[in-house]
């Protein structure tokens, strides 16, 4: 909420203007006199304050104009006109107050939603303990209503959670046994158990909170150019009324323009709209970390992706199932999956997460033995199984095995055994996220004119991936610190900011190097997310387009409520020098020109952000390919 001392001054003013208006009407001209310059002293004291401090840090804004009308009123003997300047001055502070706060409404029901315990399992017993108390490896039970507190696994077999104040999605996701759940979503179905990935303090709610704090602490630079511009309008301000004054000899035309002037739209327009397009963005998934990034954001014309858990999806995931006579894809599929459940390899467990998204619950394997980084064997509802490398297999098979689908570059084959025979293989591959070429057609269509890849991975598999997606540029094989050079070599080419979005460890020096970084936060690095300006809390990329038209949005509303408002008051401060406004005239004119721009800032709060083209669903299983 508004401060109190915003309060406090907004009450001195309007009890001062309403008390001298009654006493006014009642015929005491000159009691109502010292009413008006009653309820101006207080404001002008806070403002001279205010004033005080600026310069002490350097900075010198128009609040000096309202400083200056006002104590002219006052001296002149046009106490109504001061009064009406204290007003404005006042209720204009509070409404910016109130618009910022409305603005951050959505950022800081984040804070609000931190939990600060939890309910642990322990020996089959439920322990309450501080949210610091938990560990990896710890068994939480989350409750129907309550705010998971930190990252982990899903331990129940099915969990139903509302993710719509971390990523703005109206509907319930349905999760299932072994699927990542994401610290600060709320449980709206039925009780589950989860087991800690990490500490809390390390989770993803925690690292939002944070940056969140950083968010609403920072002042765009746009603001601190309206200061820059705040000299020229004050030196324009002052000659102007000076000017009036000196023309026709009354100094009276010098308070009816100074009055005009006070106070203007460029110290409050910008800030609102910035800061509403900041809670705009975090409604849809988006944590903007201030309004600097935001406005960098809005200008951005090159973008930079890293490959692997960025334009990709950075785990392994079934392309196709290539089947031998008398086994059908499903059986394959269900064959491997029941028996890797026994293995903890990372091939294994894609395997398996594949299988539980597609069917039924898994069923036991027994009699199991497993060759570390080679693969596993054992029984599945009675038949021998062997999953593993084709070496492997073969091994187990006793021969070699019969020449199958040649292997693209980026993608493992996993051999499947059943009864003796070999009955398949499945291949695996770390494939484009859905919807990747219509993301990036969207974001052509925002301005961005180059989009290059930047990767550490081959130049055979980033090739391989990205075929069709009509890049500008590839760059394969690349260093930390060559990441960080193509970011500086792309800014020297100009044609607007560099963005880069990545996801790693390896990517936090370049992401610190663009103009804007922008980290993966639902699975990537902490350093990652520490780096960057812009983090995506949800695991998809779509949070681009979104992030960058509300940026756009946000920035031509400030643009828009700035040039309006300069515009009028420049309009008005002339046609008081001309003698055709009078103080009083003059103050009504500006109060009704600052409520103008700063309720046209706010509709950066409605700005509609731009999405990709939906993605159609993926194919279910046909015998001899896998979608």
């Amino acid at each position: 909420m508004p401060s109190r001392l915003s309060f406090a001054l907004l009450g001195c003013a309007l009890a001062g203007l309403t008390g001298g208006a009654a006493l006014w009407f009642a015929g005491d001209a000159r009691l109502a006199a010292q009413l008006w310059s009653a309820g101006v002293i207080p404001v002008l004291l806070g403002l001279l304050v205010e004033i005080l401090r600026s310069l002490r840090r350097g900075e010198v804004g128009l609040d000096i104009v309202a400083a200056v009308s006002m104590s002219a009123a006052l001296l002149l003997g046009e106490a109504l006109a001061a009064a009406v300047v204290a007003l404005m001055y006042s209720g204009g502070t509070f409404l910016e107050s109130y618009a910022e706060t409305r603005a951050r409404r959505d950022m800081t029901a984040l804070l609000s939603r931190v939990p600060r315990r939890a309910t642990r399992l322990v020996g089959g017993a439920l322990q309450e303990v501080p949210l610091e108390a938990l560990g990896p490896g710890d068994l939480v039970l989350i409750r129907r209503g309550d705010v998971v507190p930190v990252d982990g696994t899903l331990h129940s077999a099915s969990a139903l959670v509302d993710l719509s104040a971390l990523t703005g999605e109206s509907l319930p996701l349905r999760q299932s046994q072994g699927q990542e759940v994401m610290s600060g979503a709320t449980n709206v179905g039925e009780a589950f158990e989860l087991t800690a990935a990490r500490r809390a303090a390390d989770s993803t709610y925690a690292g939002i909170i944070r940056l969140v704090e950083a968010a609403q602490a920072s002042k765009a630079p746009m603001a601190r150019l309206a200061d820059r511009w705040s000299l020229v309008f004050l030196a324009l301000t002052l000659g102007l009324a000076a000017a009036a004054w000196w023309a026709s000899g009354d100094p009276i035309r010098a308070v009816a323009v100074l009055v005009v002037a006070t106070p203007c739209p460029l110290i409050l327009a910008v800030p609102v709209a910035l800061v509403a397009g900041l809670s705009r963005a975090a409604r849809h998934g988006v944590l903007i970390k201030g309004a600097r990034p935001l406005e960098a954001l809005a200008r951005i014309g090159t973008l930079i992706l890293d490959k692997t858990g960025t334009l990709t999806d950075g785990r392994p995931q079934i392309v196709a199932i290539h089947t031998e006579a008398g086994f059908s894809a499903e059986e394959v599929l269900r064959a491997a999956a029941a028996l890797d459940q026994a293995s903890h390899h990372p091939i294994a467990q894609a395997v398996v997460a594949a299988a539980l998204a597609r069917g039924p619950m898994l069923p036991i394997p027994q009699e199991t033995m497993e060759t570390p980084g080679e693969g596993v064997t054992g029984r599945v509802e009675g038949q021998w199984v062997a999953v593993g490398g084709l070496g492997f297999v073969a091994v187990q098979l006793g021969g070699d095995l019969p020449s199958g689908p040649a292997a693209q570059a980026g993608s493992v084959q996993v051999a499947v055994a059943i009864g003796q025979r070999l009955a398949g293989r499945v291949v695996l591959a770390d494939g484009l996220r859905p919807g990747t070429a219509a993301l990036l057609a969207g974001l052509r269509r925002l301005g961005v004119g180059r989009i290059l890849l930047a990767t550490g991975d081959r130049r055979a598999v980033a090739e391989a991936v990205t075929a069709g997606l009509g890049l500008d540029a590839l760059h394969a094989e690349l260093t930390p610190e060559q990441k960080v050079a193509l970011v500086r070599a792309e800014h020297a080419r100009g044609g607007g900011g560099v963005m880069m979005v990545g996801d790693g460890v390896n990517d936090a020096p370049a992401l610190a190097a663009a103009d804007v970084g922008i980290a993966m936060g639902a699975r990537g690095a902490a350093a990652s997310a520490e780096a960057a300006d812009v983090v995506l809390l949800v695991d998809r990329l779509d949070g681009l387009l979104a992030g960058l038209s509300i940026a756009q949005g946000a920035r031509r509303i400030a643009l828009q409520s700035v040039g309006a408002g300069l515009g009028l008051s420049v309009l008005g401060m002339i046609a008081a020098a001309l003698g055709h406004l009078t103080p009083v005239q003059g103050a009504l004119l500006q109060e009704a020109i600052d409520v103008a721009v700063i309720l046209n800032a706010l509709r950066a709060l409605r700005i509609t952000p731009a999405l990709a083209a939906p993605v159609p669903a993926a194919p279910g299983p046909t015998g001899q390919g896998f979608s």
